[in-house]
This record gives C-alpha cells, sequence and structure tokens, in this order.
C-alpha cells in the first residue's frame, strides 16, 4: 500500500540548506572557519592543474527509515547512483537543451561514482547500510539557524540514524525523510568527519520508488554532491543583489536562485545585465526543476579539481572499490573551456564589481 504523503513532505520548490548549514558552523566552529579559508586558498591555485583521468568516487548509502516504504528498494539506491554517473559524465540526454550561448562550457567533469565493495574492516559490502529509526520524520525548521545541526545529531548519530563510514574512503550519502519538505543538504570540505557528507530527502532520491516529480530526476543529489566537491551557488547567495561571486569564471552573475517556473524555453533569462545570454538558469547549481538542470561548467570542473586534489584527495586513493578500466569520453577540454569563459566574462570575478568568496564569506 502507498504511503499517503503528508503535507509537509511535499516540496514547493528545490530548496537546499547548504549554505545556511555552513554558515552556522562558520559562526560557531573557528577551526571550520580555519579551514574553510585555506581550502580556498589552495583551490584559488590548485583549480589551474588540468585532469585527464576519470576519477572513481566510493558511495555508502546509509538509508534511514520508519516506514517500511522508505526502506527504499537496491533498484531505487542503483537509480541515484546511475544518475549521478550520467550528469557528471555528461550523458544525460537532455543536455541538447543547453542554449548554443553556453555548449562551449559544458564539460565531462570525469567522475564516476559507484556502491562501495568494501567496508571500513575491508569485508565485501553492497555499499547500503540500512537502519530502522523510531522517528517518523527528522525535524527541520527552516527559520532556526542550527537546524541543520539538529539533522546531523539526529541522522548522522547511531541513536536514531547511523554514524558515517571515514570520509577518507567513502563519500557518505544518507537518505531519509525530513520534515518541511528540505530535499537536501551537504558538507562543504573542512567540516568535521563526524558529519562529512550528502543528505537526501527520500521523496528526492533517485528516479523510481518514493522520488516524487518534479525532483524525480535524482538531480538533488547531483546539486548536493556538487557542494560536496566545494562548488558554490551559482548566483552567489546574496539574495538578489547581483554583488556576489561563486567563484567560478563562465557562471554569469545572476540575481538570485531562478525556481520551479523556470524552464528551458526561458532562455534568455536576463538579471544583473548579463546581456545578451542572461542567466545560466540550466546549471545544476541553481535551484530549477530536476527536468531543467543539465549541465556543469569547465570553471565548476576546475573548482571541483581542486577539492580532488586537496580535501577531498583521500577518496581518489580510496581501496573501497574494485579496480576497473573505464573509458575516457571527453566532451569538452576544461583548460580550454575555463580560458574561453574568462574570454567571454573577462569582468565576471575580480573587478570589484562581484564580491569573491574566501571559503566563509564574501569579501
Amino acid at each position: 500500500m502507498a504511503r499517503k504523503p503528508r503535507n509537509s513532505d511535499v516540496p514547493k520548490g528545490r530548496t537546499c540548506a547548504t549554505m545556511d548549514h555552513h554558515k552556522y558552523l562558520a559562526q560557531t566552529d573557528e577551526v571550520y572557519q580555519s579551514n574553510r579559508r585555506r581550502i580556498e586558498a589552495f583551490s584559488s591555485v590548485a583549480r589551474l592543474a588540468a585532469r585527464s583521468s576519470i576519477i572513481r568516487i566510493p558511495v555508502v548509502v546509509h538509508v534511514i527509515f520508519n516506514d517500511p516504504q522508505d526502506n527504499i528498494s537496491s533498484e531505487q539506491i542503483d537509480s541515484q547512483i546511475d544518475a549521478l554517473n550520467r550528469d557528471f559524465r555528461a550523458r544525460n540526454n537532455d543536455r541538447t537543451d543547453i542554449p548554443d550561448a553556453f555548449k562551449p562550457f559544458a564539460v565531462d567533469t570525469m567522475i564516476e561514482f559507484a556502491l562501495a565493495r568494501r567496508d571500513p574492516d575491508g569485508k565485501q559490502t553492497m555499499g547500503v547500510t540500512r537502519t530502522q529509526t523510531s522517528l517518523d520524520q527528522f525535524p527541520y525548521d527552516q527559520f532556526d539557524p542550527s537546524a541543520t545541526e539538529k539533522l546531523d545529531s539526529l541522522i548522522k548519530h547511531d541513536e536514531f540514524g547511523k554514524s558515517p563510514w571515514p570520509r577518507d574512503d567513502y563519500l557518505n550519502l544518507w537518505v531519509c525523510r525530513i520534515e518541511g519538505g528540505l530535499l537536501g543538504y551537504a558538507a562543504f570540505p573542512g567540516e568535521p568527519a563526524s558529519t562529512d557528507g550528502v543528505v537526501v530527502n527520500v521523496t528526492a532520491f533517485g528516479t523510481t520508488g518514493t522520488a516524487q516529480a518534479p525532483f524525480n530526476l535524482g538531480r538533488t543529489a547531483v546539486h548536493e554532491v556538487g557542494h560536496f566537491f566545494d562548488l558554490l551557488h551559482i548566483w552567489g547567495d546574496d539574495g538578489n543583489g547581483c554583488s556576489r561571486s561563486d567563484n567560478v569564471a563562465d557562471t554569469p552573475n545572476q540575481a538570485g536562485p531562478n525556481g520551479g517556473d523556470v524552464t528551458k524555453d526561458s532562455f534568455p533569462l536576463i538579471s544583473c545585465n548579463n546581456v545578451p545570454n542572461g542567466d545560466m538558469f540550466m546549471n545544476y547549481m541553481d535551484y530549477v526543476n530536476d527536468g531543467t538542470m543539465v549541465m556543469f561548467t569547465a570553471g565548476q570542473l576546475a573548482r571541483m579539481n581542486a577539492a580532488l586534489a586537496g580535501p577531498r584527495k583521500s577518496l581518489t586513493s580510496s581501496k573501497a572499490l574494485d579496480p576497473v578500466t573505464t573509458e575516457d569520453v571527453l566532451l569538452g577540454d576544461a583548460a580550454a573551456g575555463f580560458a574561453a569563459a574568462r574570454a567571454v566574462h573577462p569582468t565576471e570575478v575580480g573587478d570589484g564589481r562581484e564580491k569573491w568568496f574566501d571559503g566563509v564569506t564574501w569579501v
């Protein structure tokens, strides 16, 4: 029997609490502040190094459920891993929706994901844990600055949820039911090991089962894993201020997030005087519905590469996966694309018009 959705289960639009989570930690944890500034300084240099090989990331999915329906199937879990690989490798059929003006910046990130084959003790695993909780859903109050800390204390610990596997070897991905329609949130590099990873609402996980339209193409996890690899929201989280940068040169400055009423037919969508092409609203780091977000850029890949060369480097040598050989399929050269972006948007960042993100806040 299908579970009847509660009103609080149904998202009214894309919601991501990653920046709220970051802001709370930045205000309360001096070590996290220091980590973030050092990581951002490293990123500004390390992103200049191109990468030509595939990186495969071991994933452990922690399923936390009260209602048996939320103990999602292996098929649904596989559909989410497939969605991550589809989008990070630019194998999504809807990439044809990218406007011609932005196609030169769209790239294959050469990042792949697979469920772990070895657990922290070296034993064979399917890369999935299942935990029944006494909580009907995990409470979330969007107006509480410490809301994500409270979620972490429940979801990522064994009393009501599941403690993470070592972050040096695994991308921890928790899936559970969250109150209020929150779709998910992620840890930026530099967060404490005990809470590092990505949380996705069971209503937005994968492409089948409990996933509900318009967030049923697996792209909530794509967006949140982007944060995990140090990507910021494309508009710089300044409301509609047009003043902050996402520290990526090939994503045009835009005024605030774009939501579910924006579709591929909305191009060009002009804000912040970003004529003639307007917002890159089809980017995975905006807030549009799953069916509209279709691309990462060369500049975003360069930033992710910096994370994989620095704070996320240990994942690239994890022993949690069986060795495999994967053919390179490149749809764009990151270095060339980044140079092209600077030629098109030479004043997007660093000219005093936009504020540069230093890892903690915008300066």
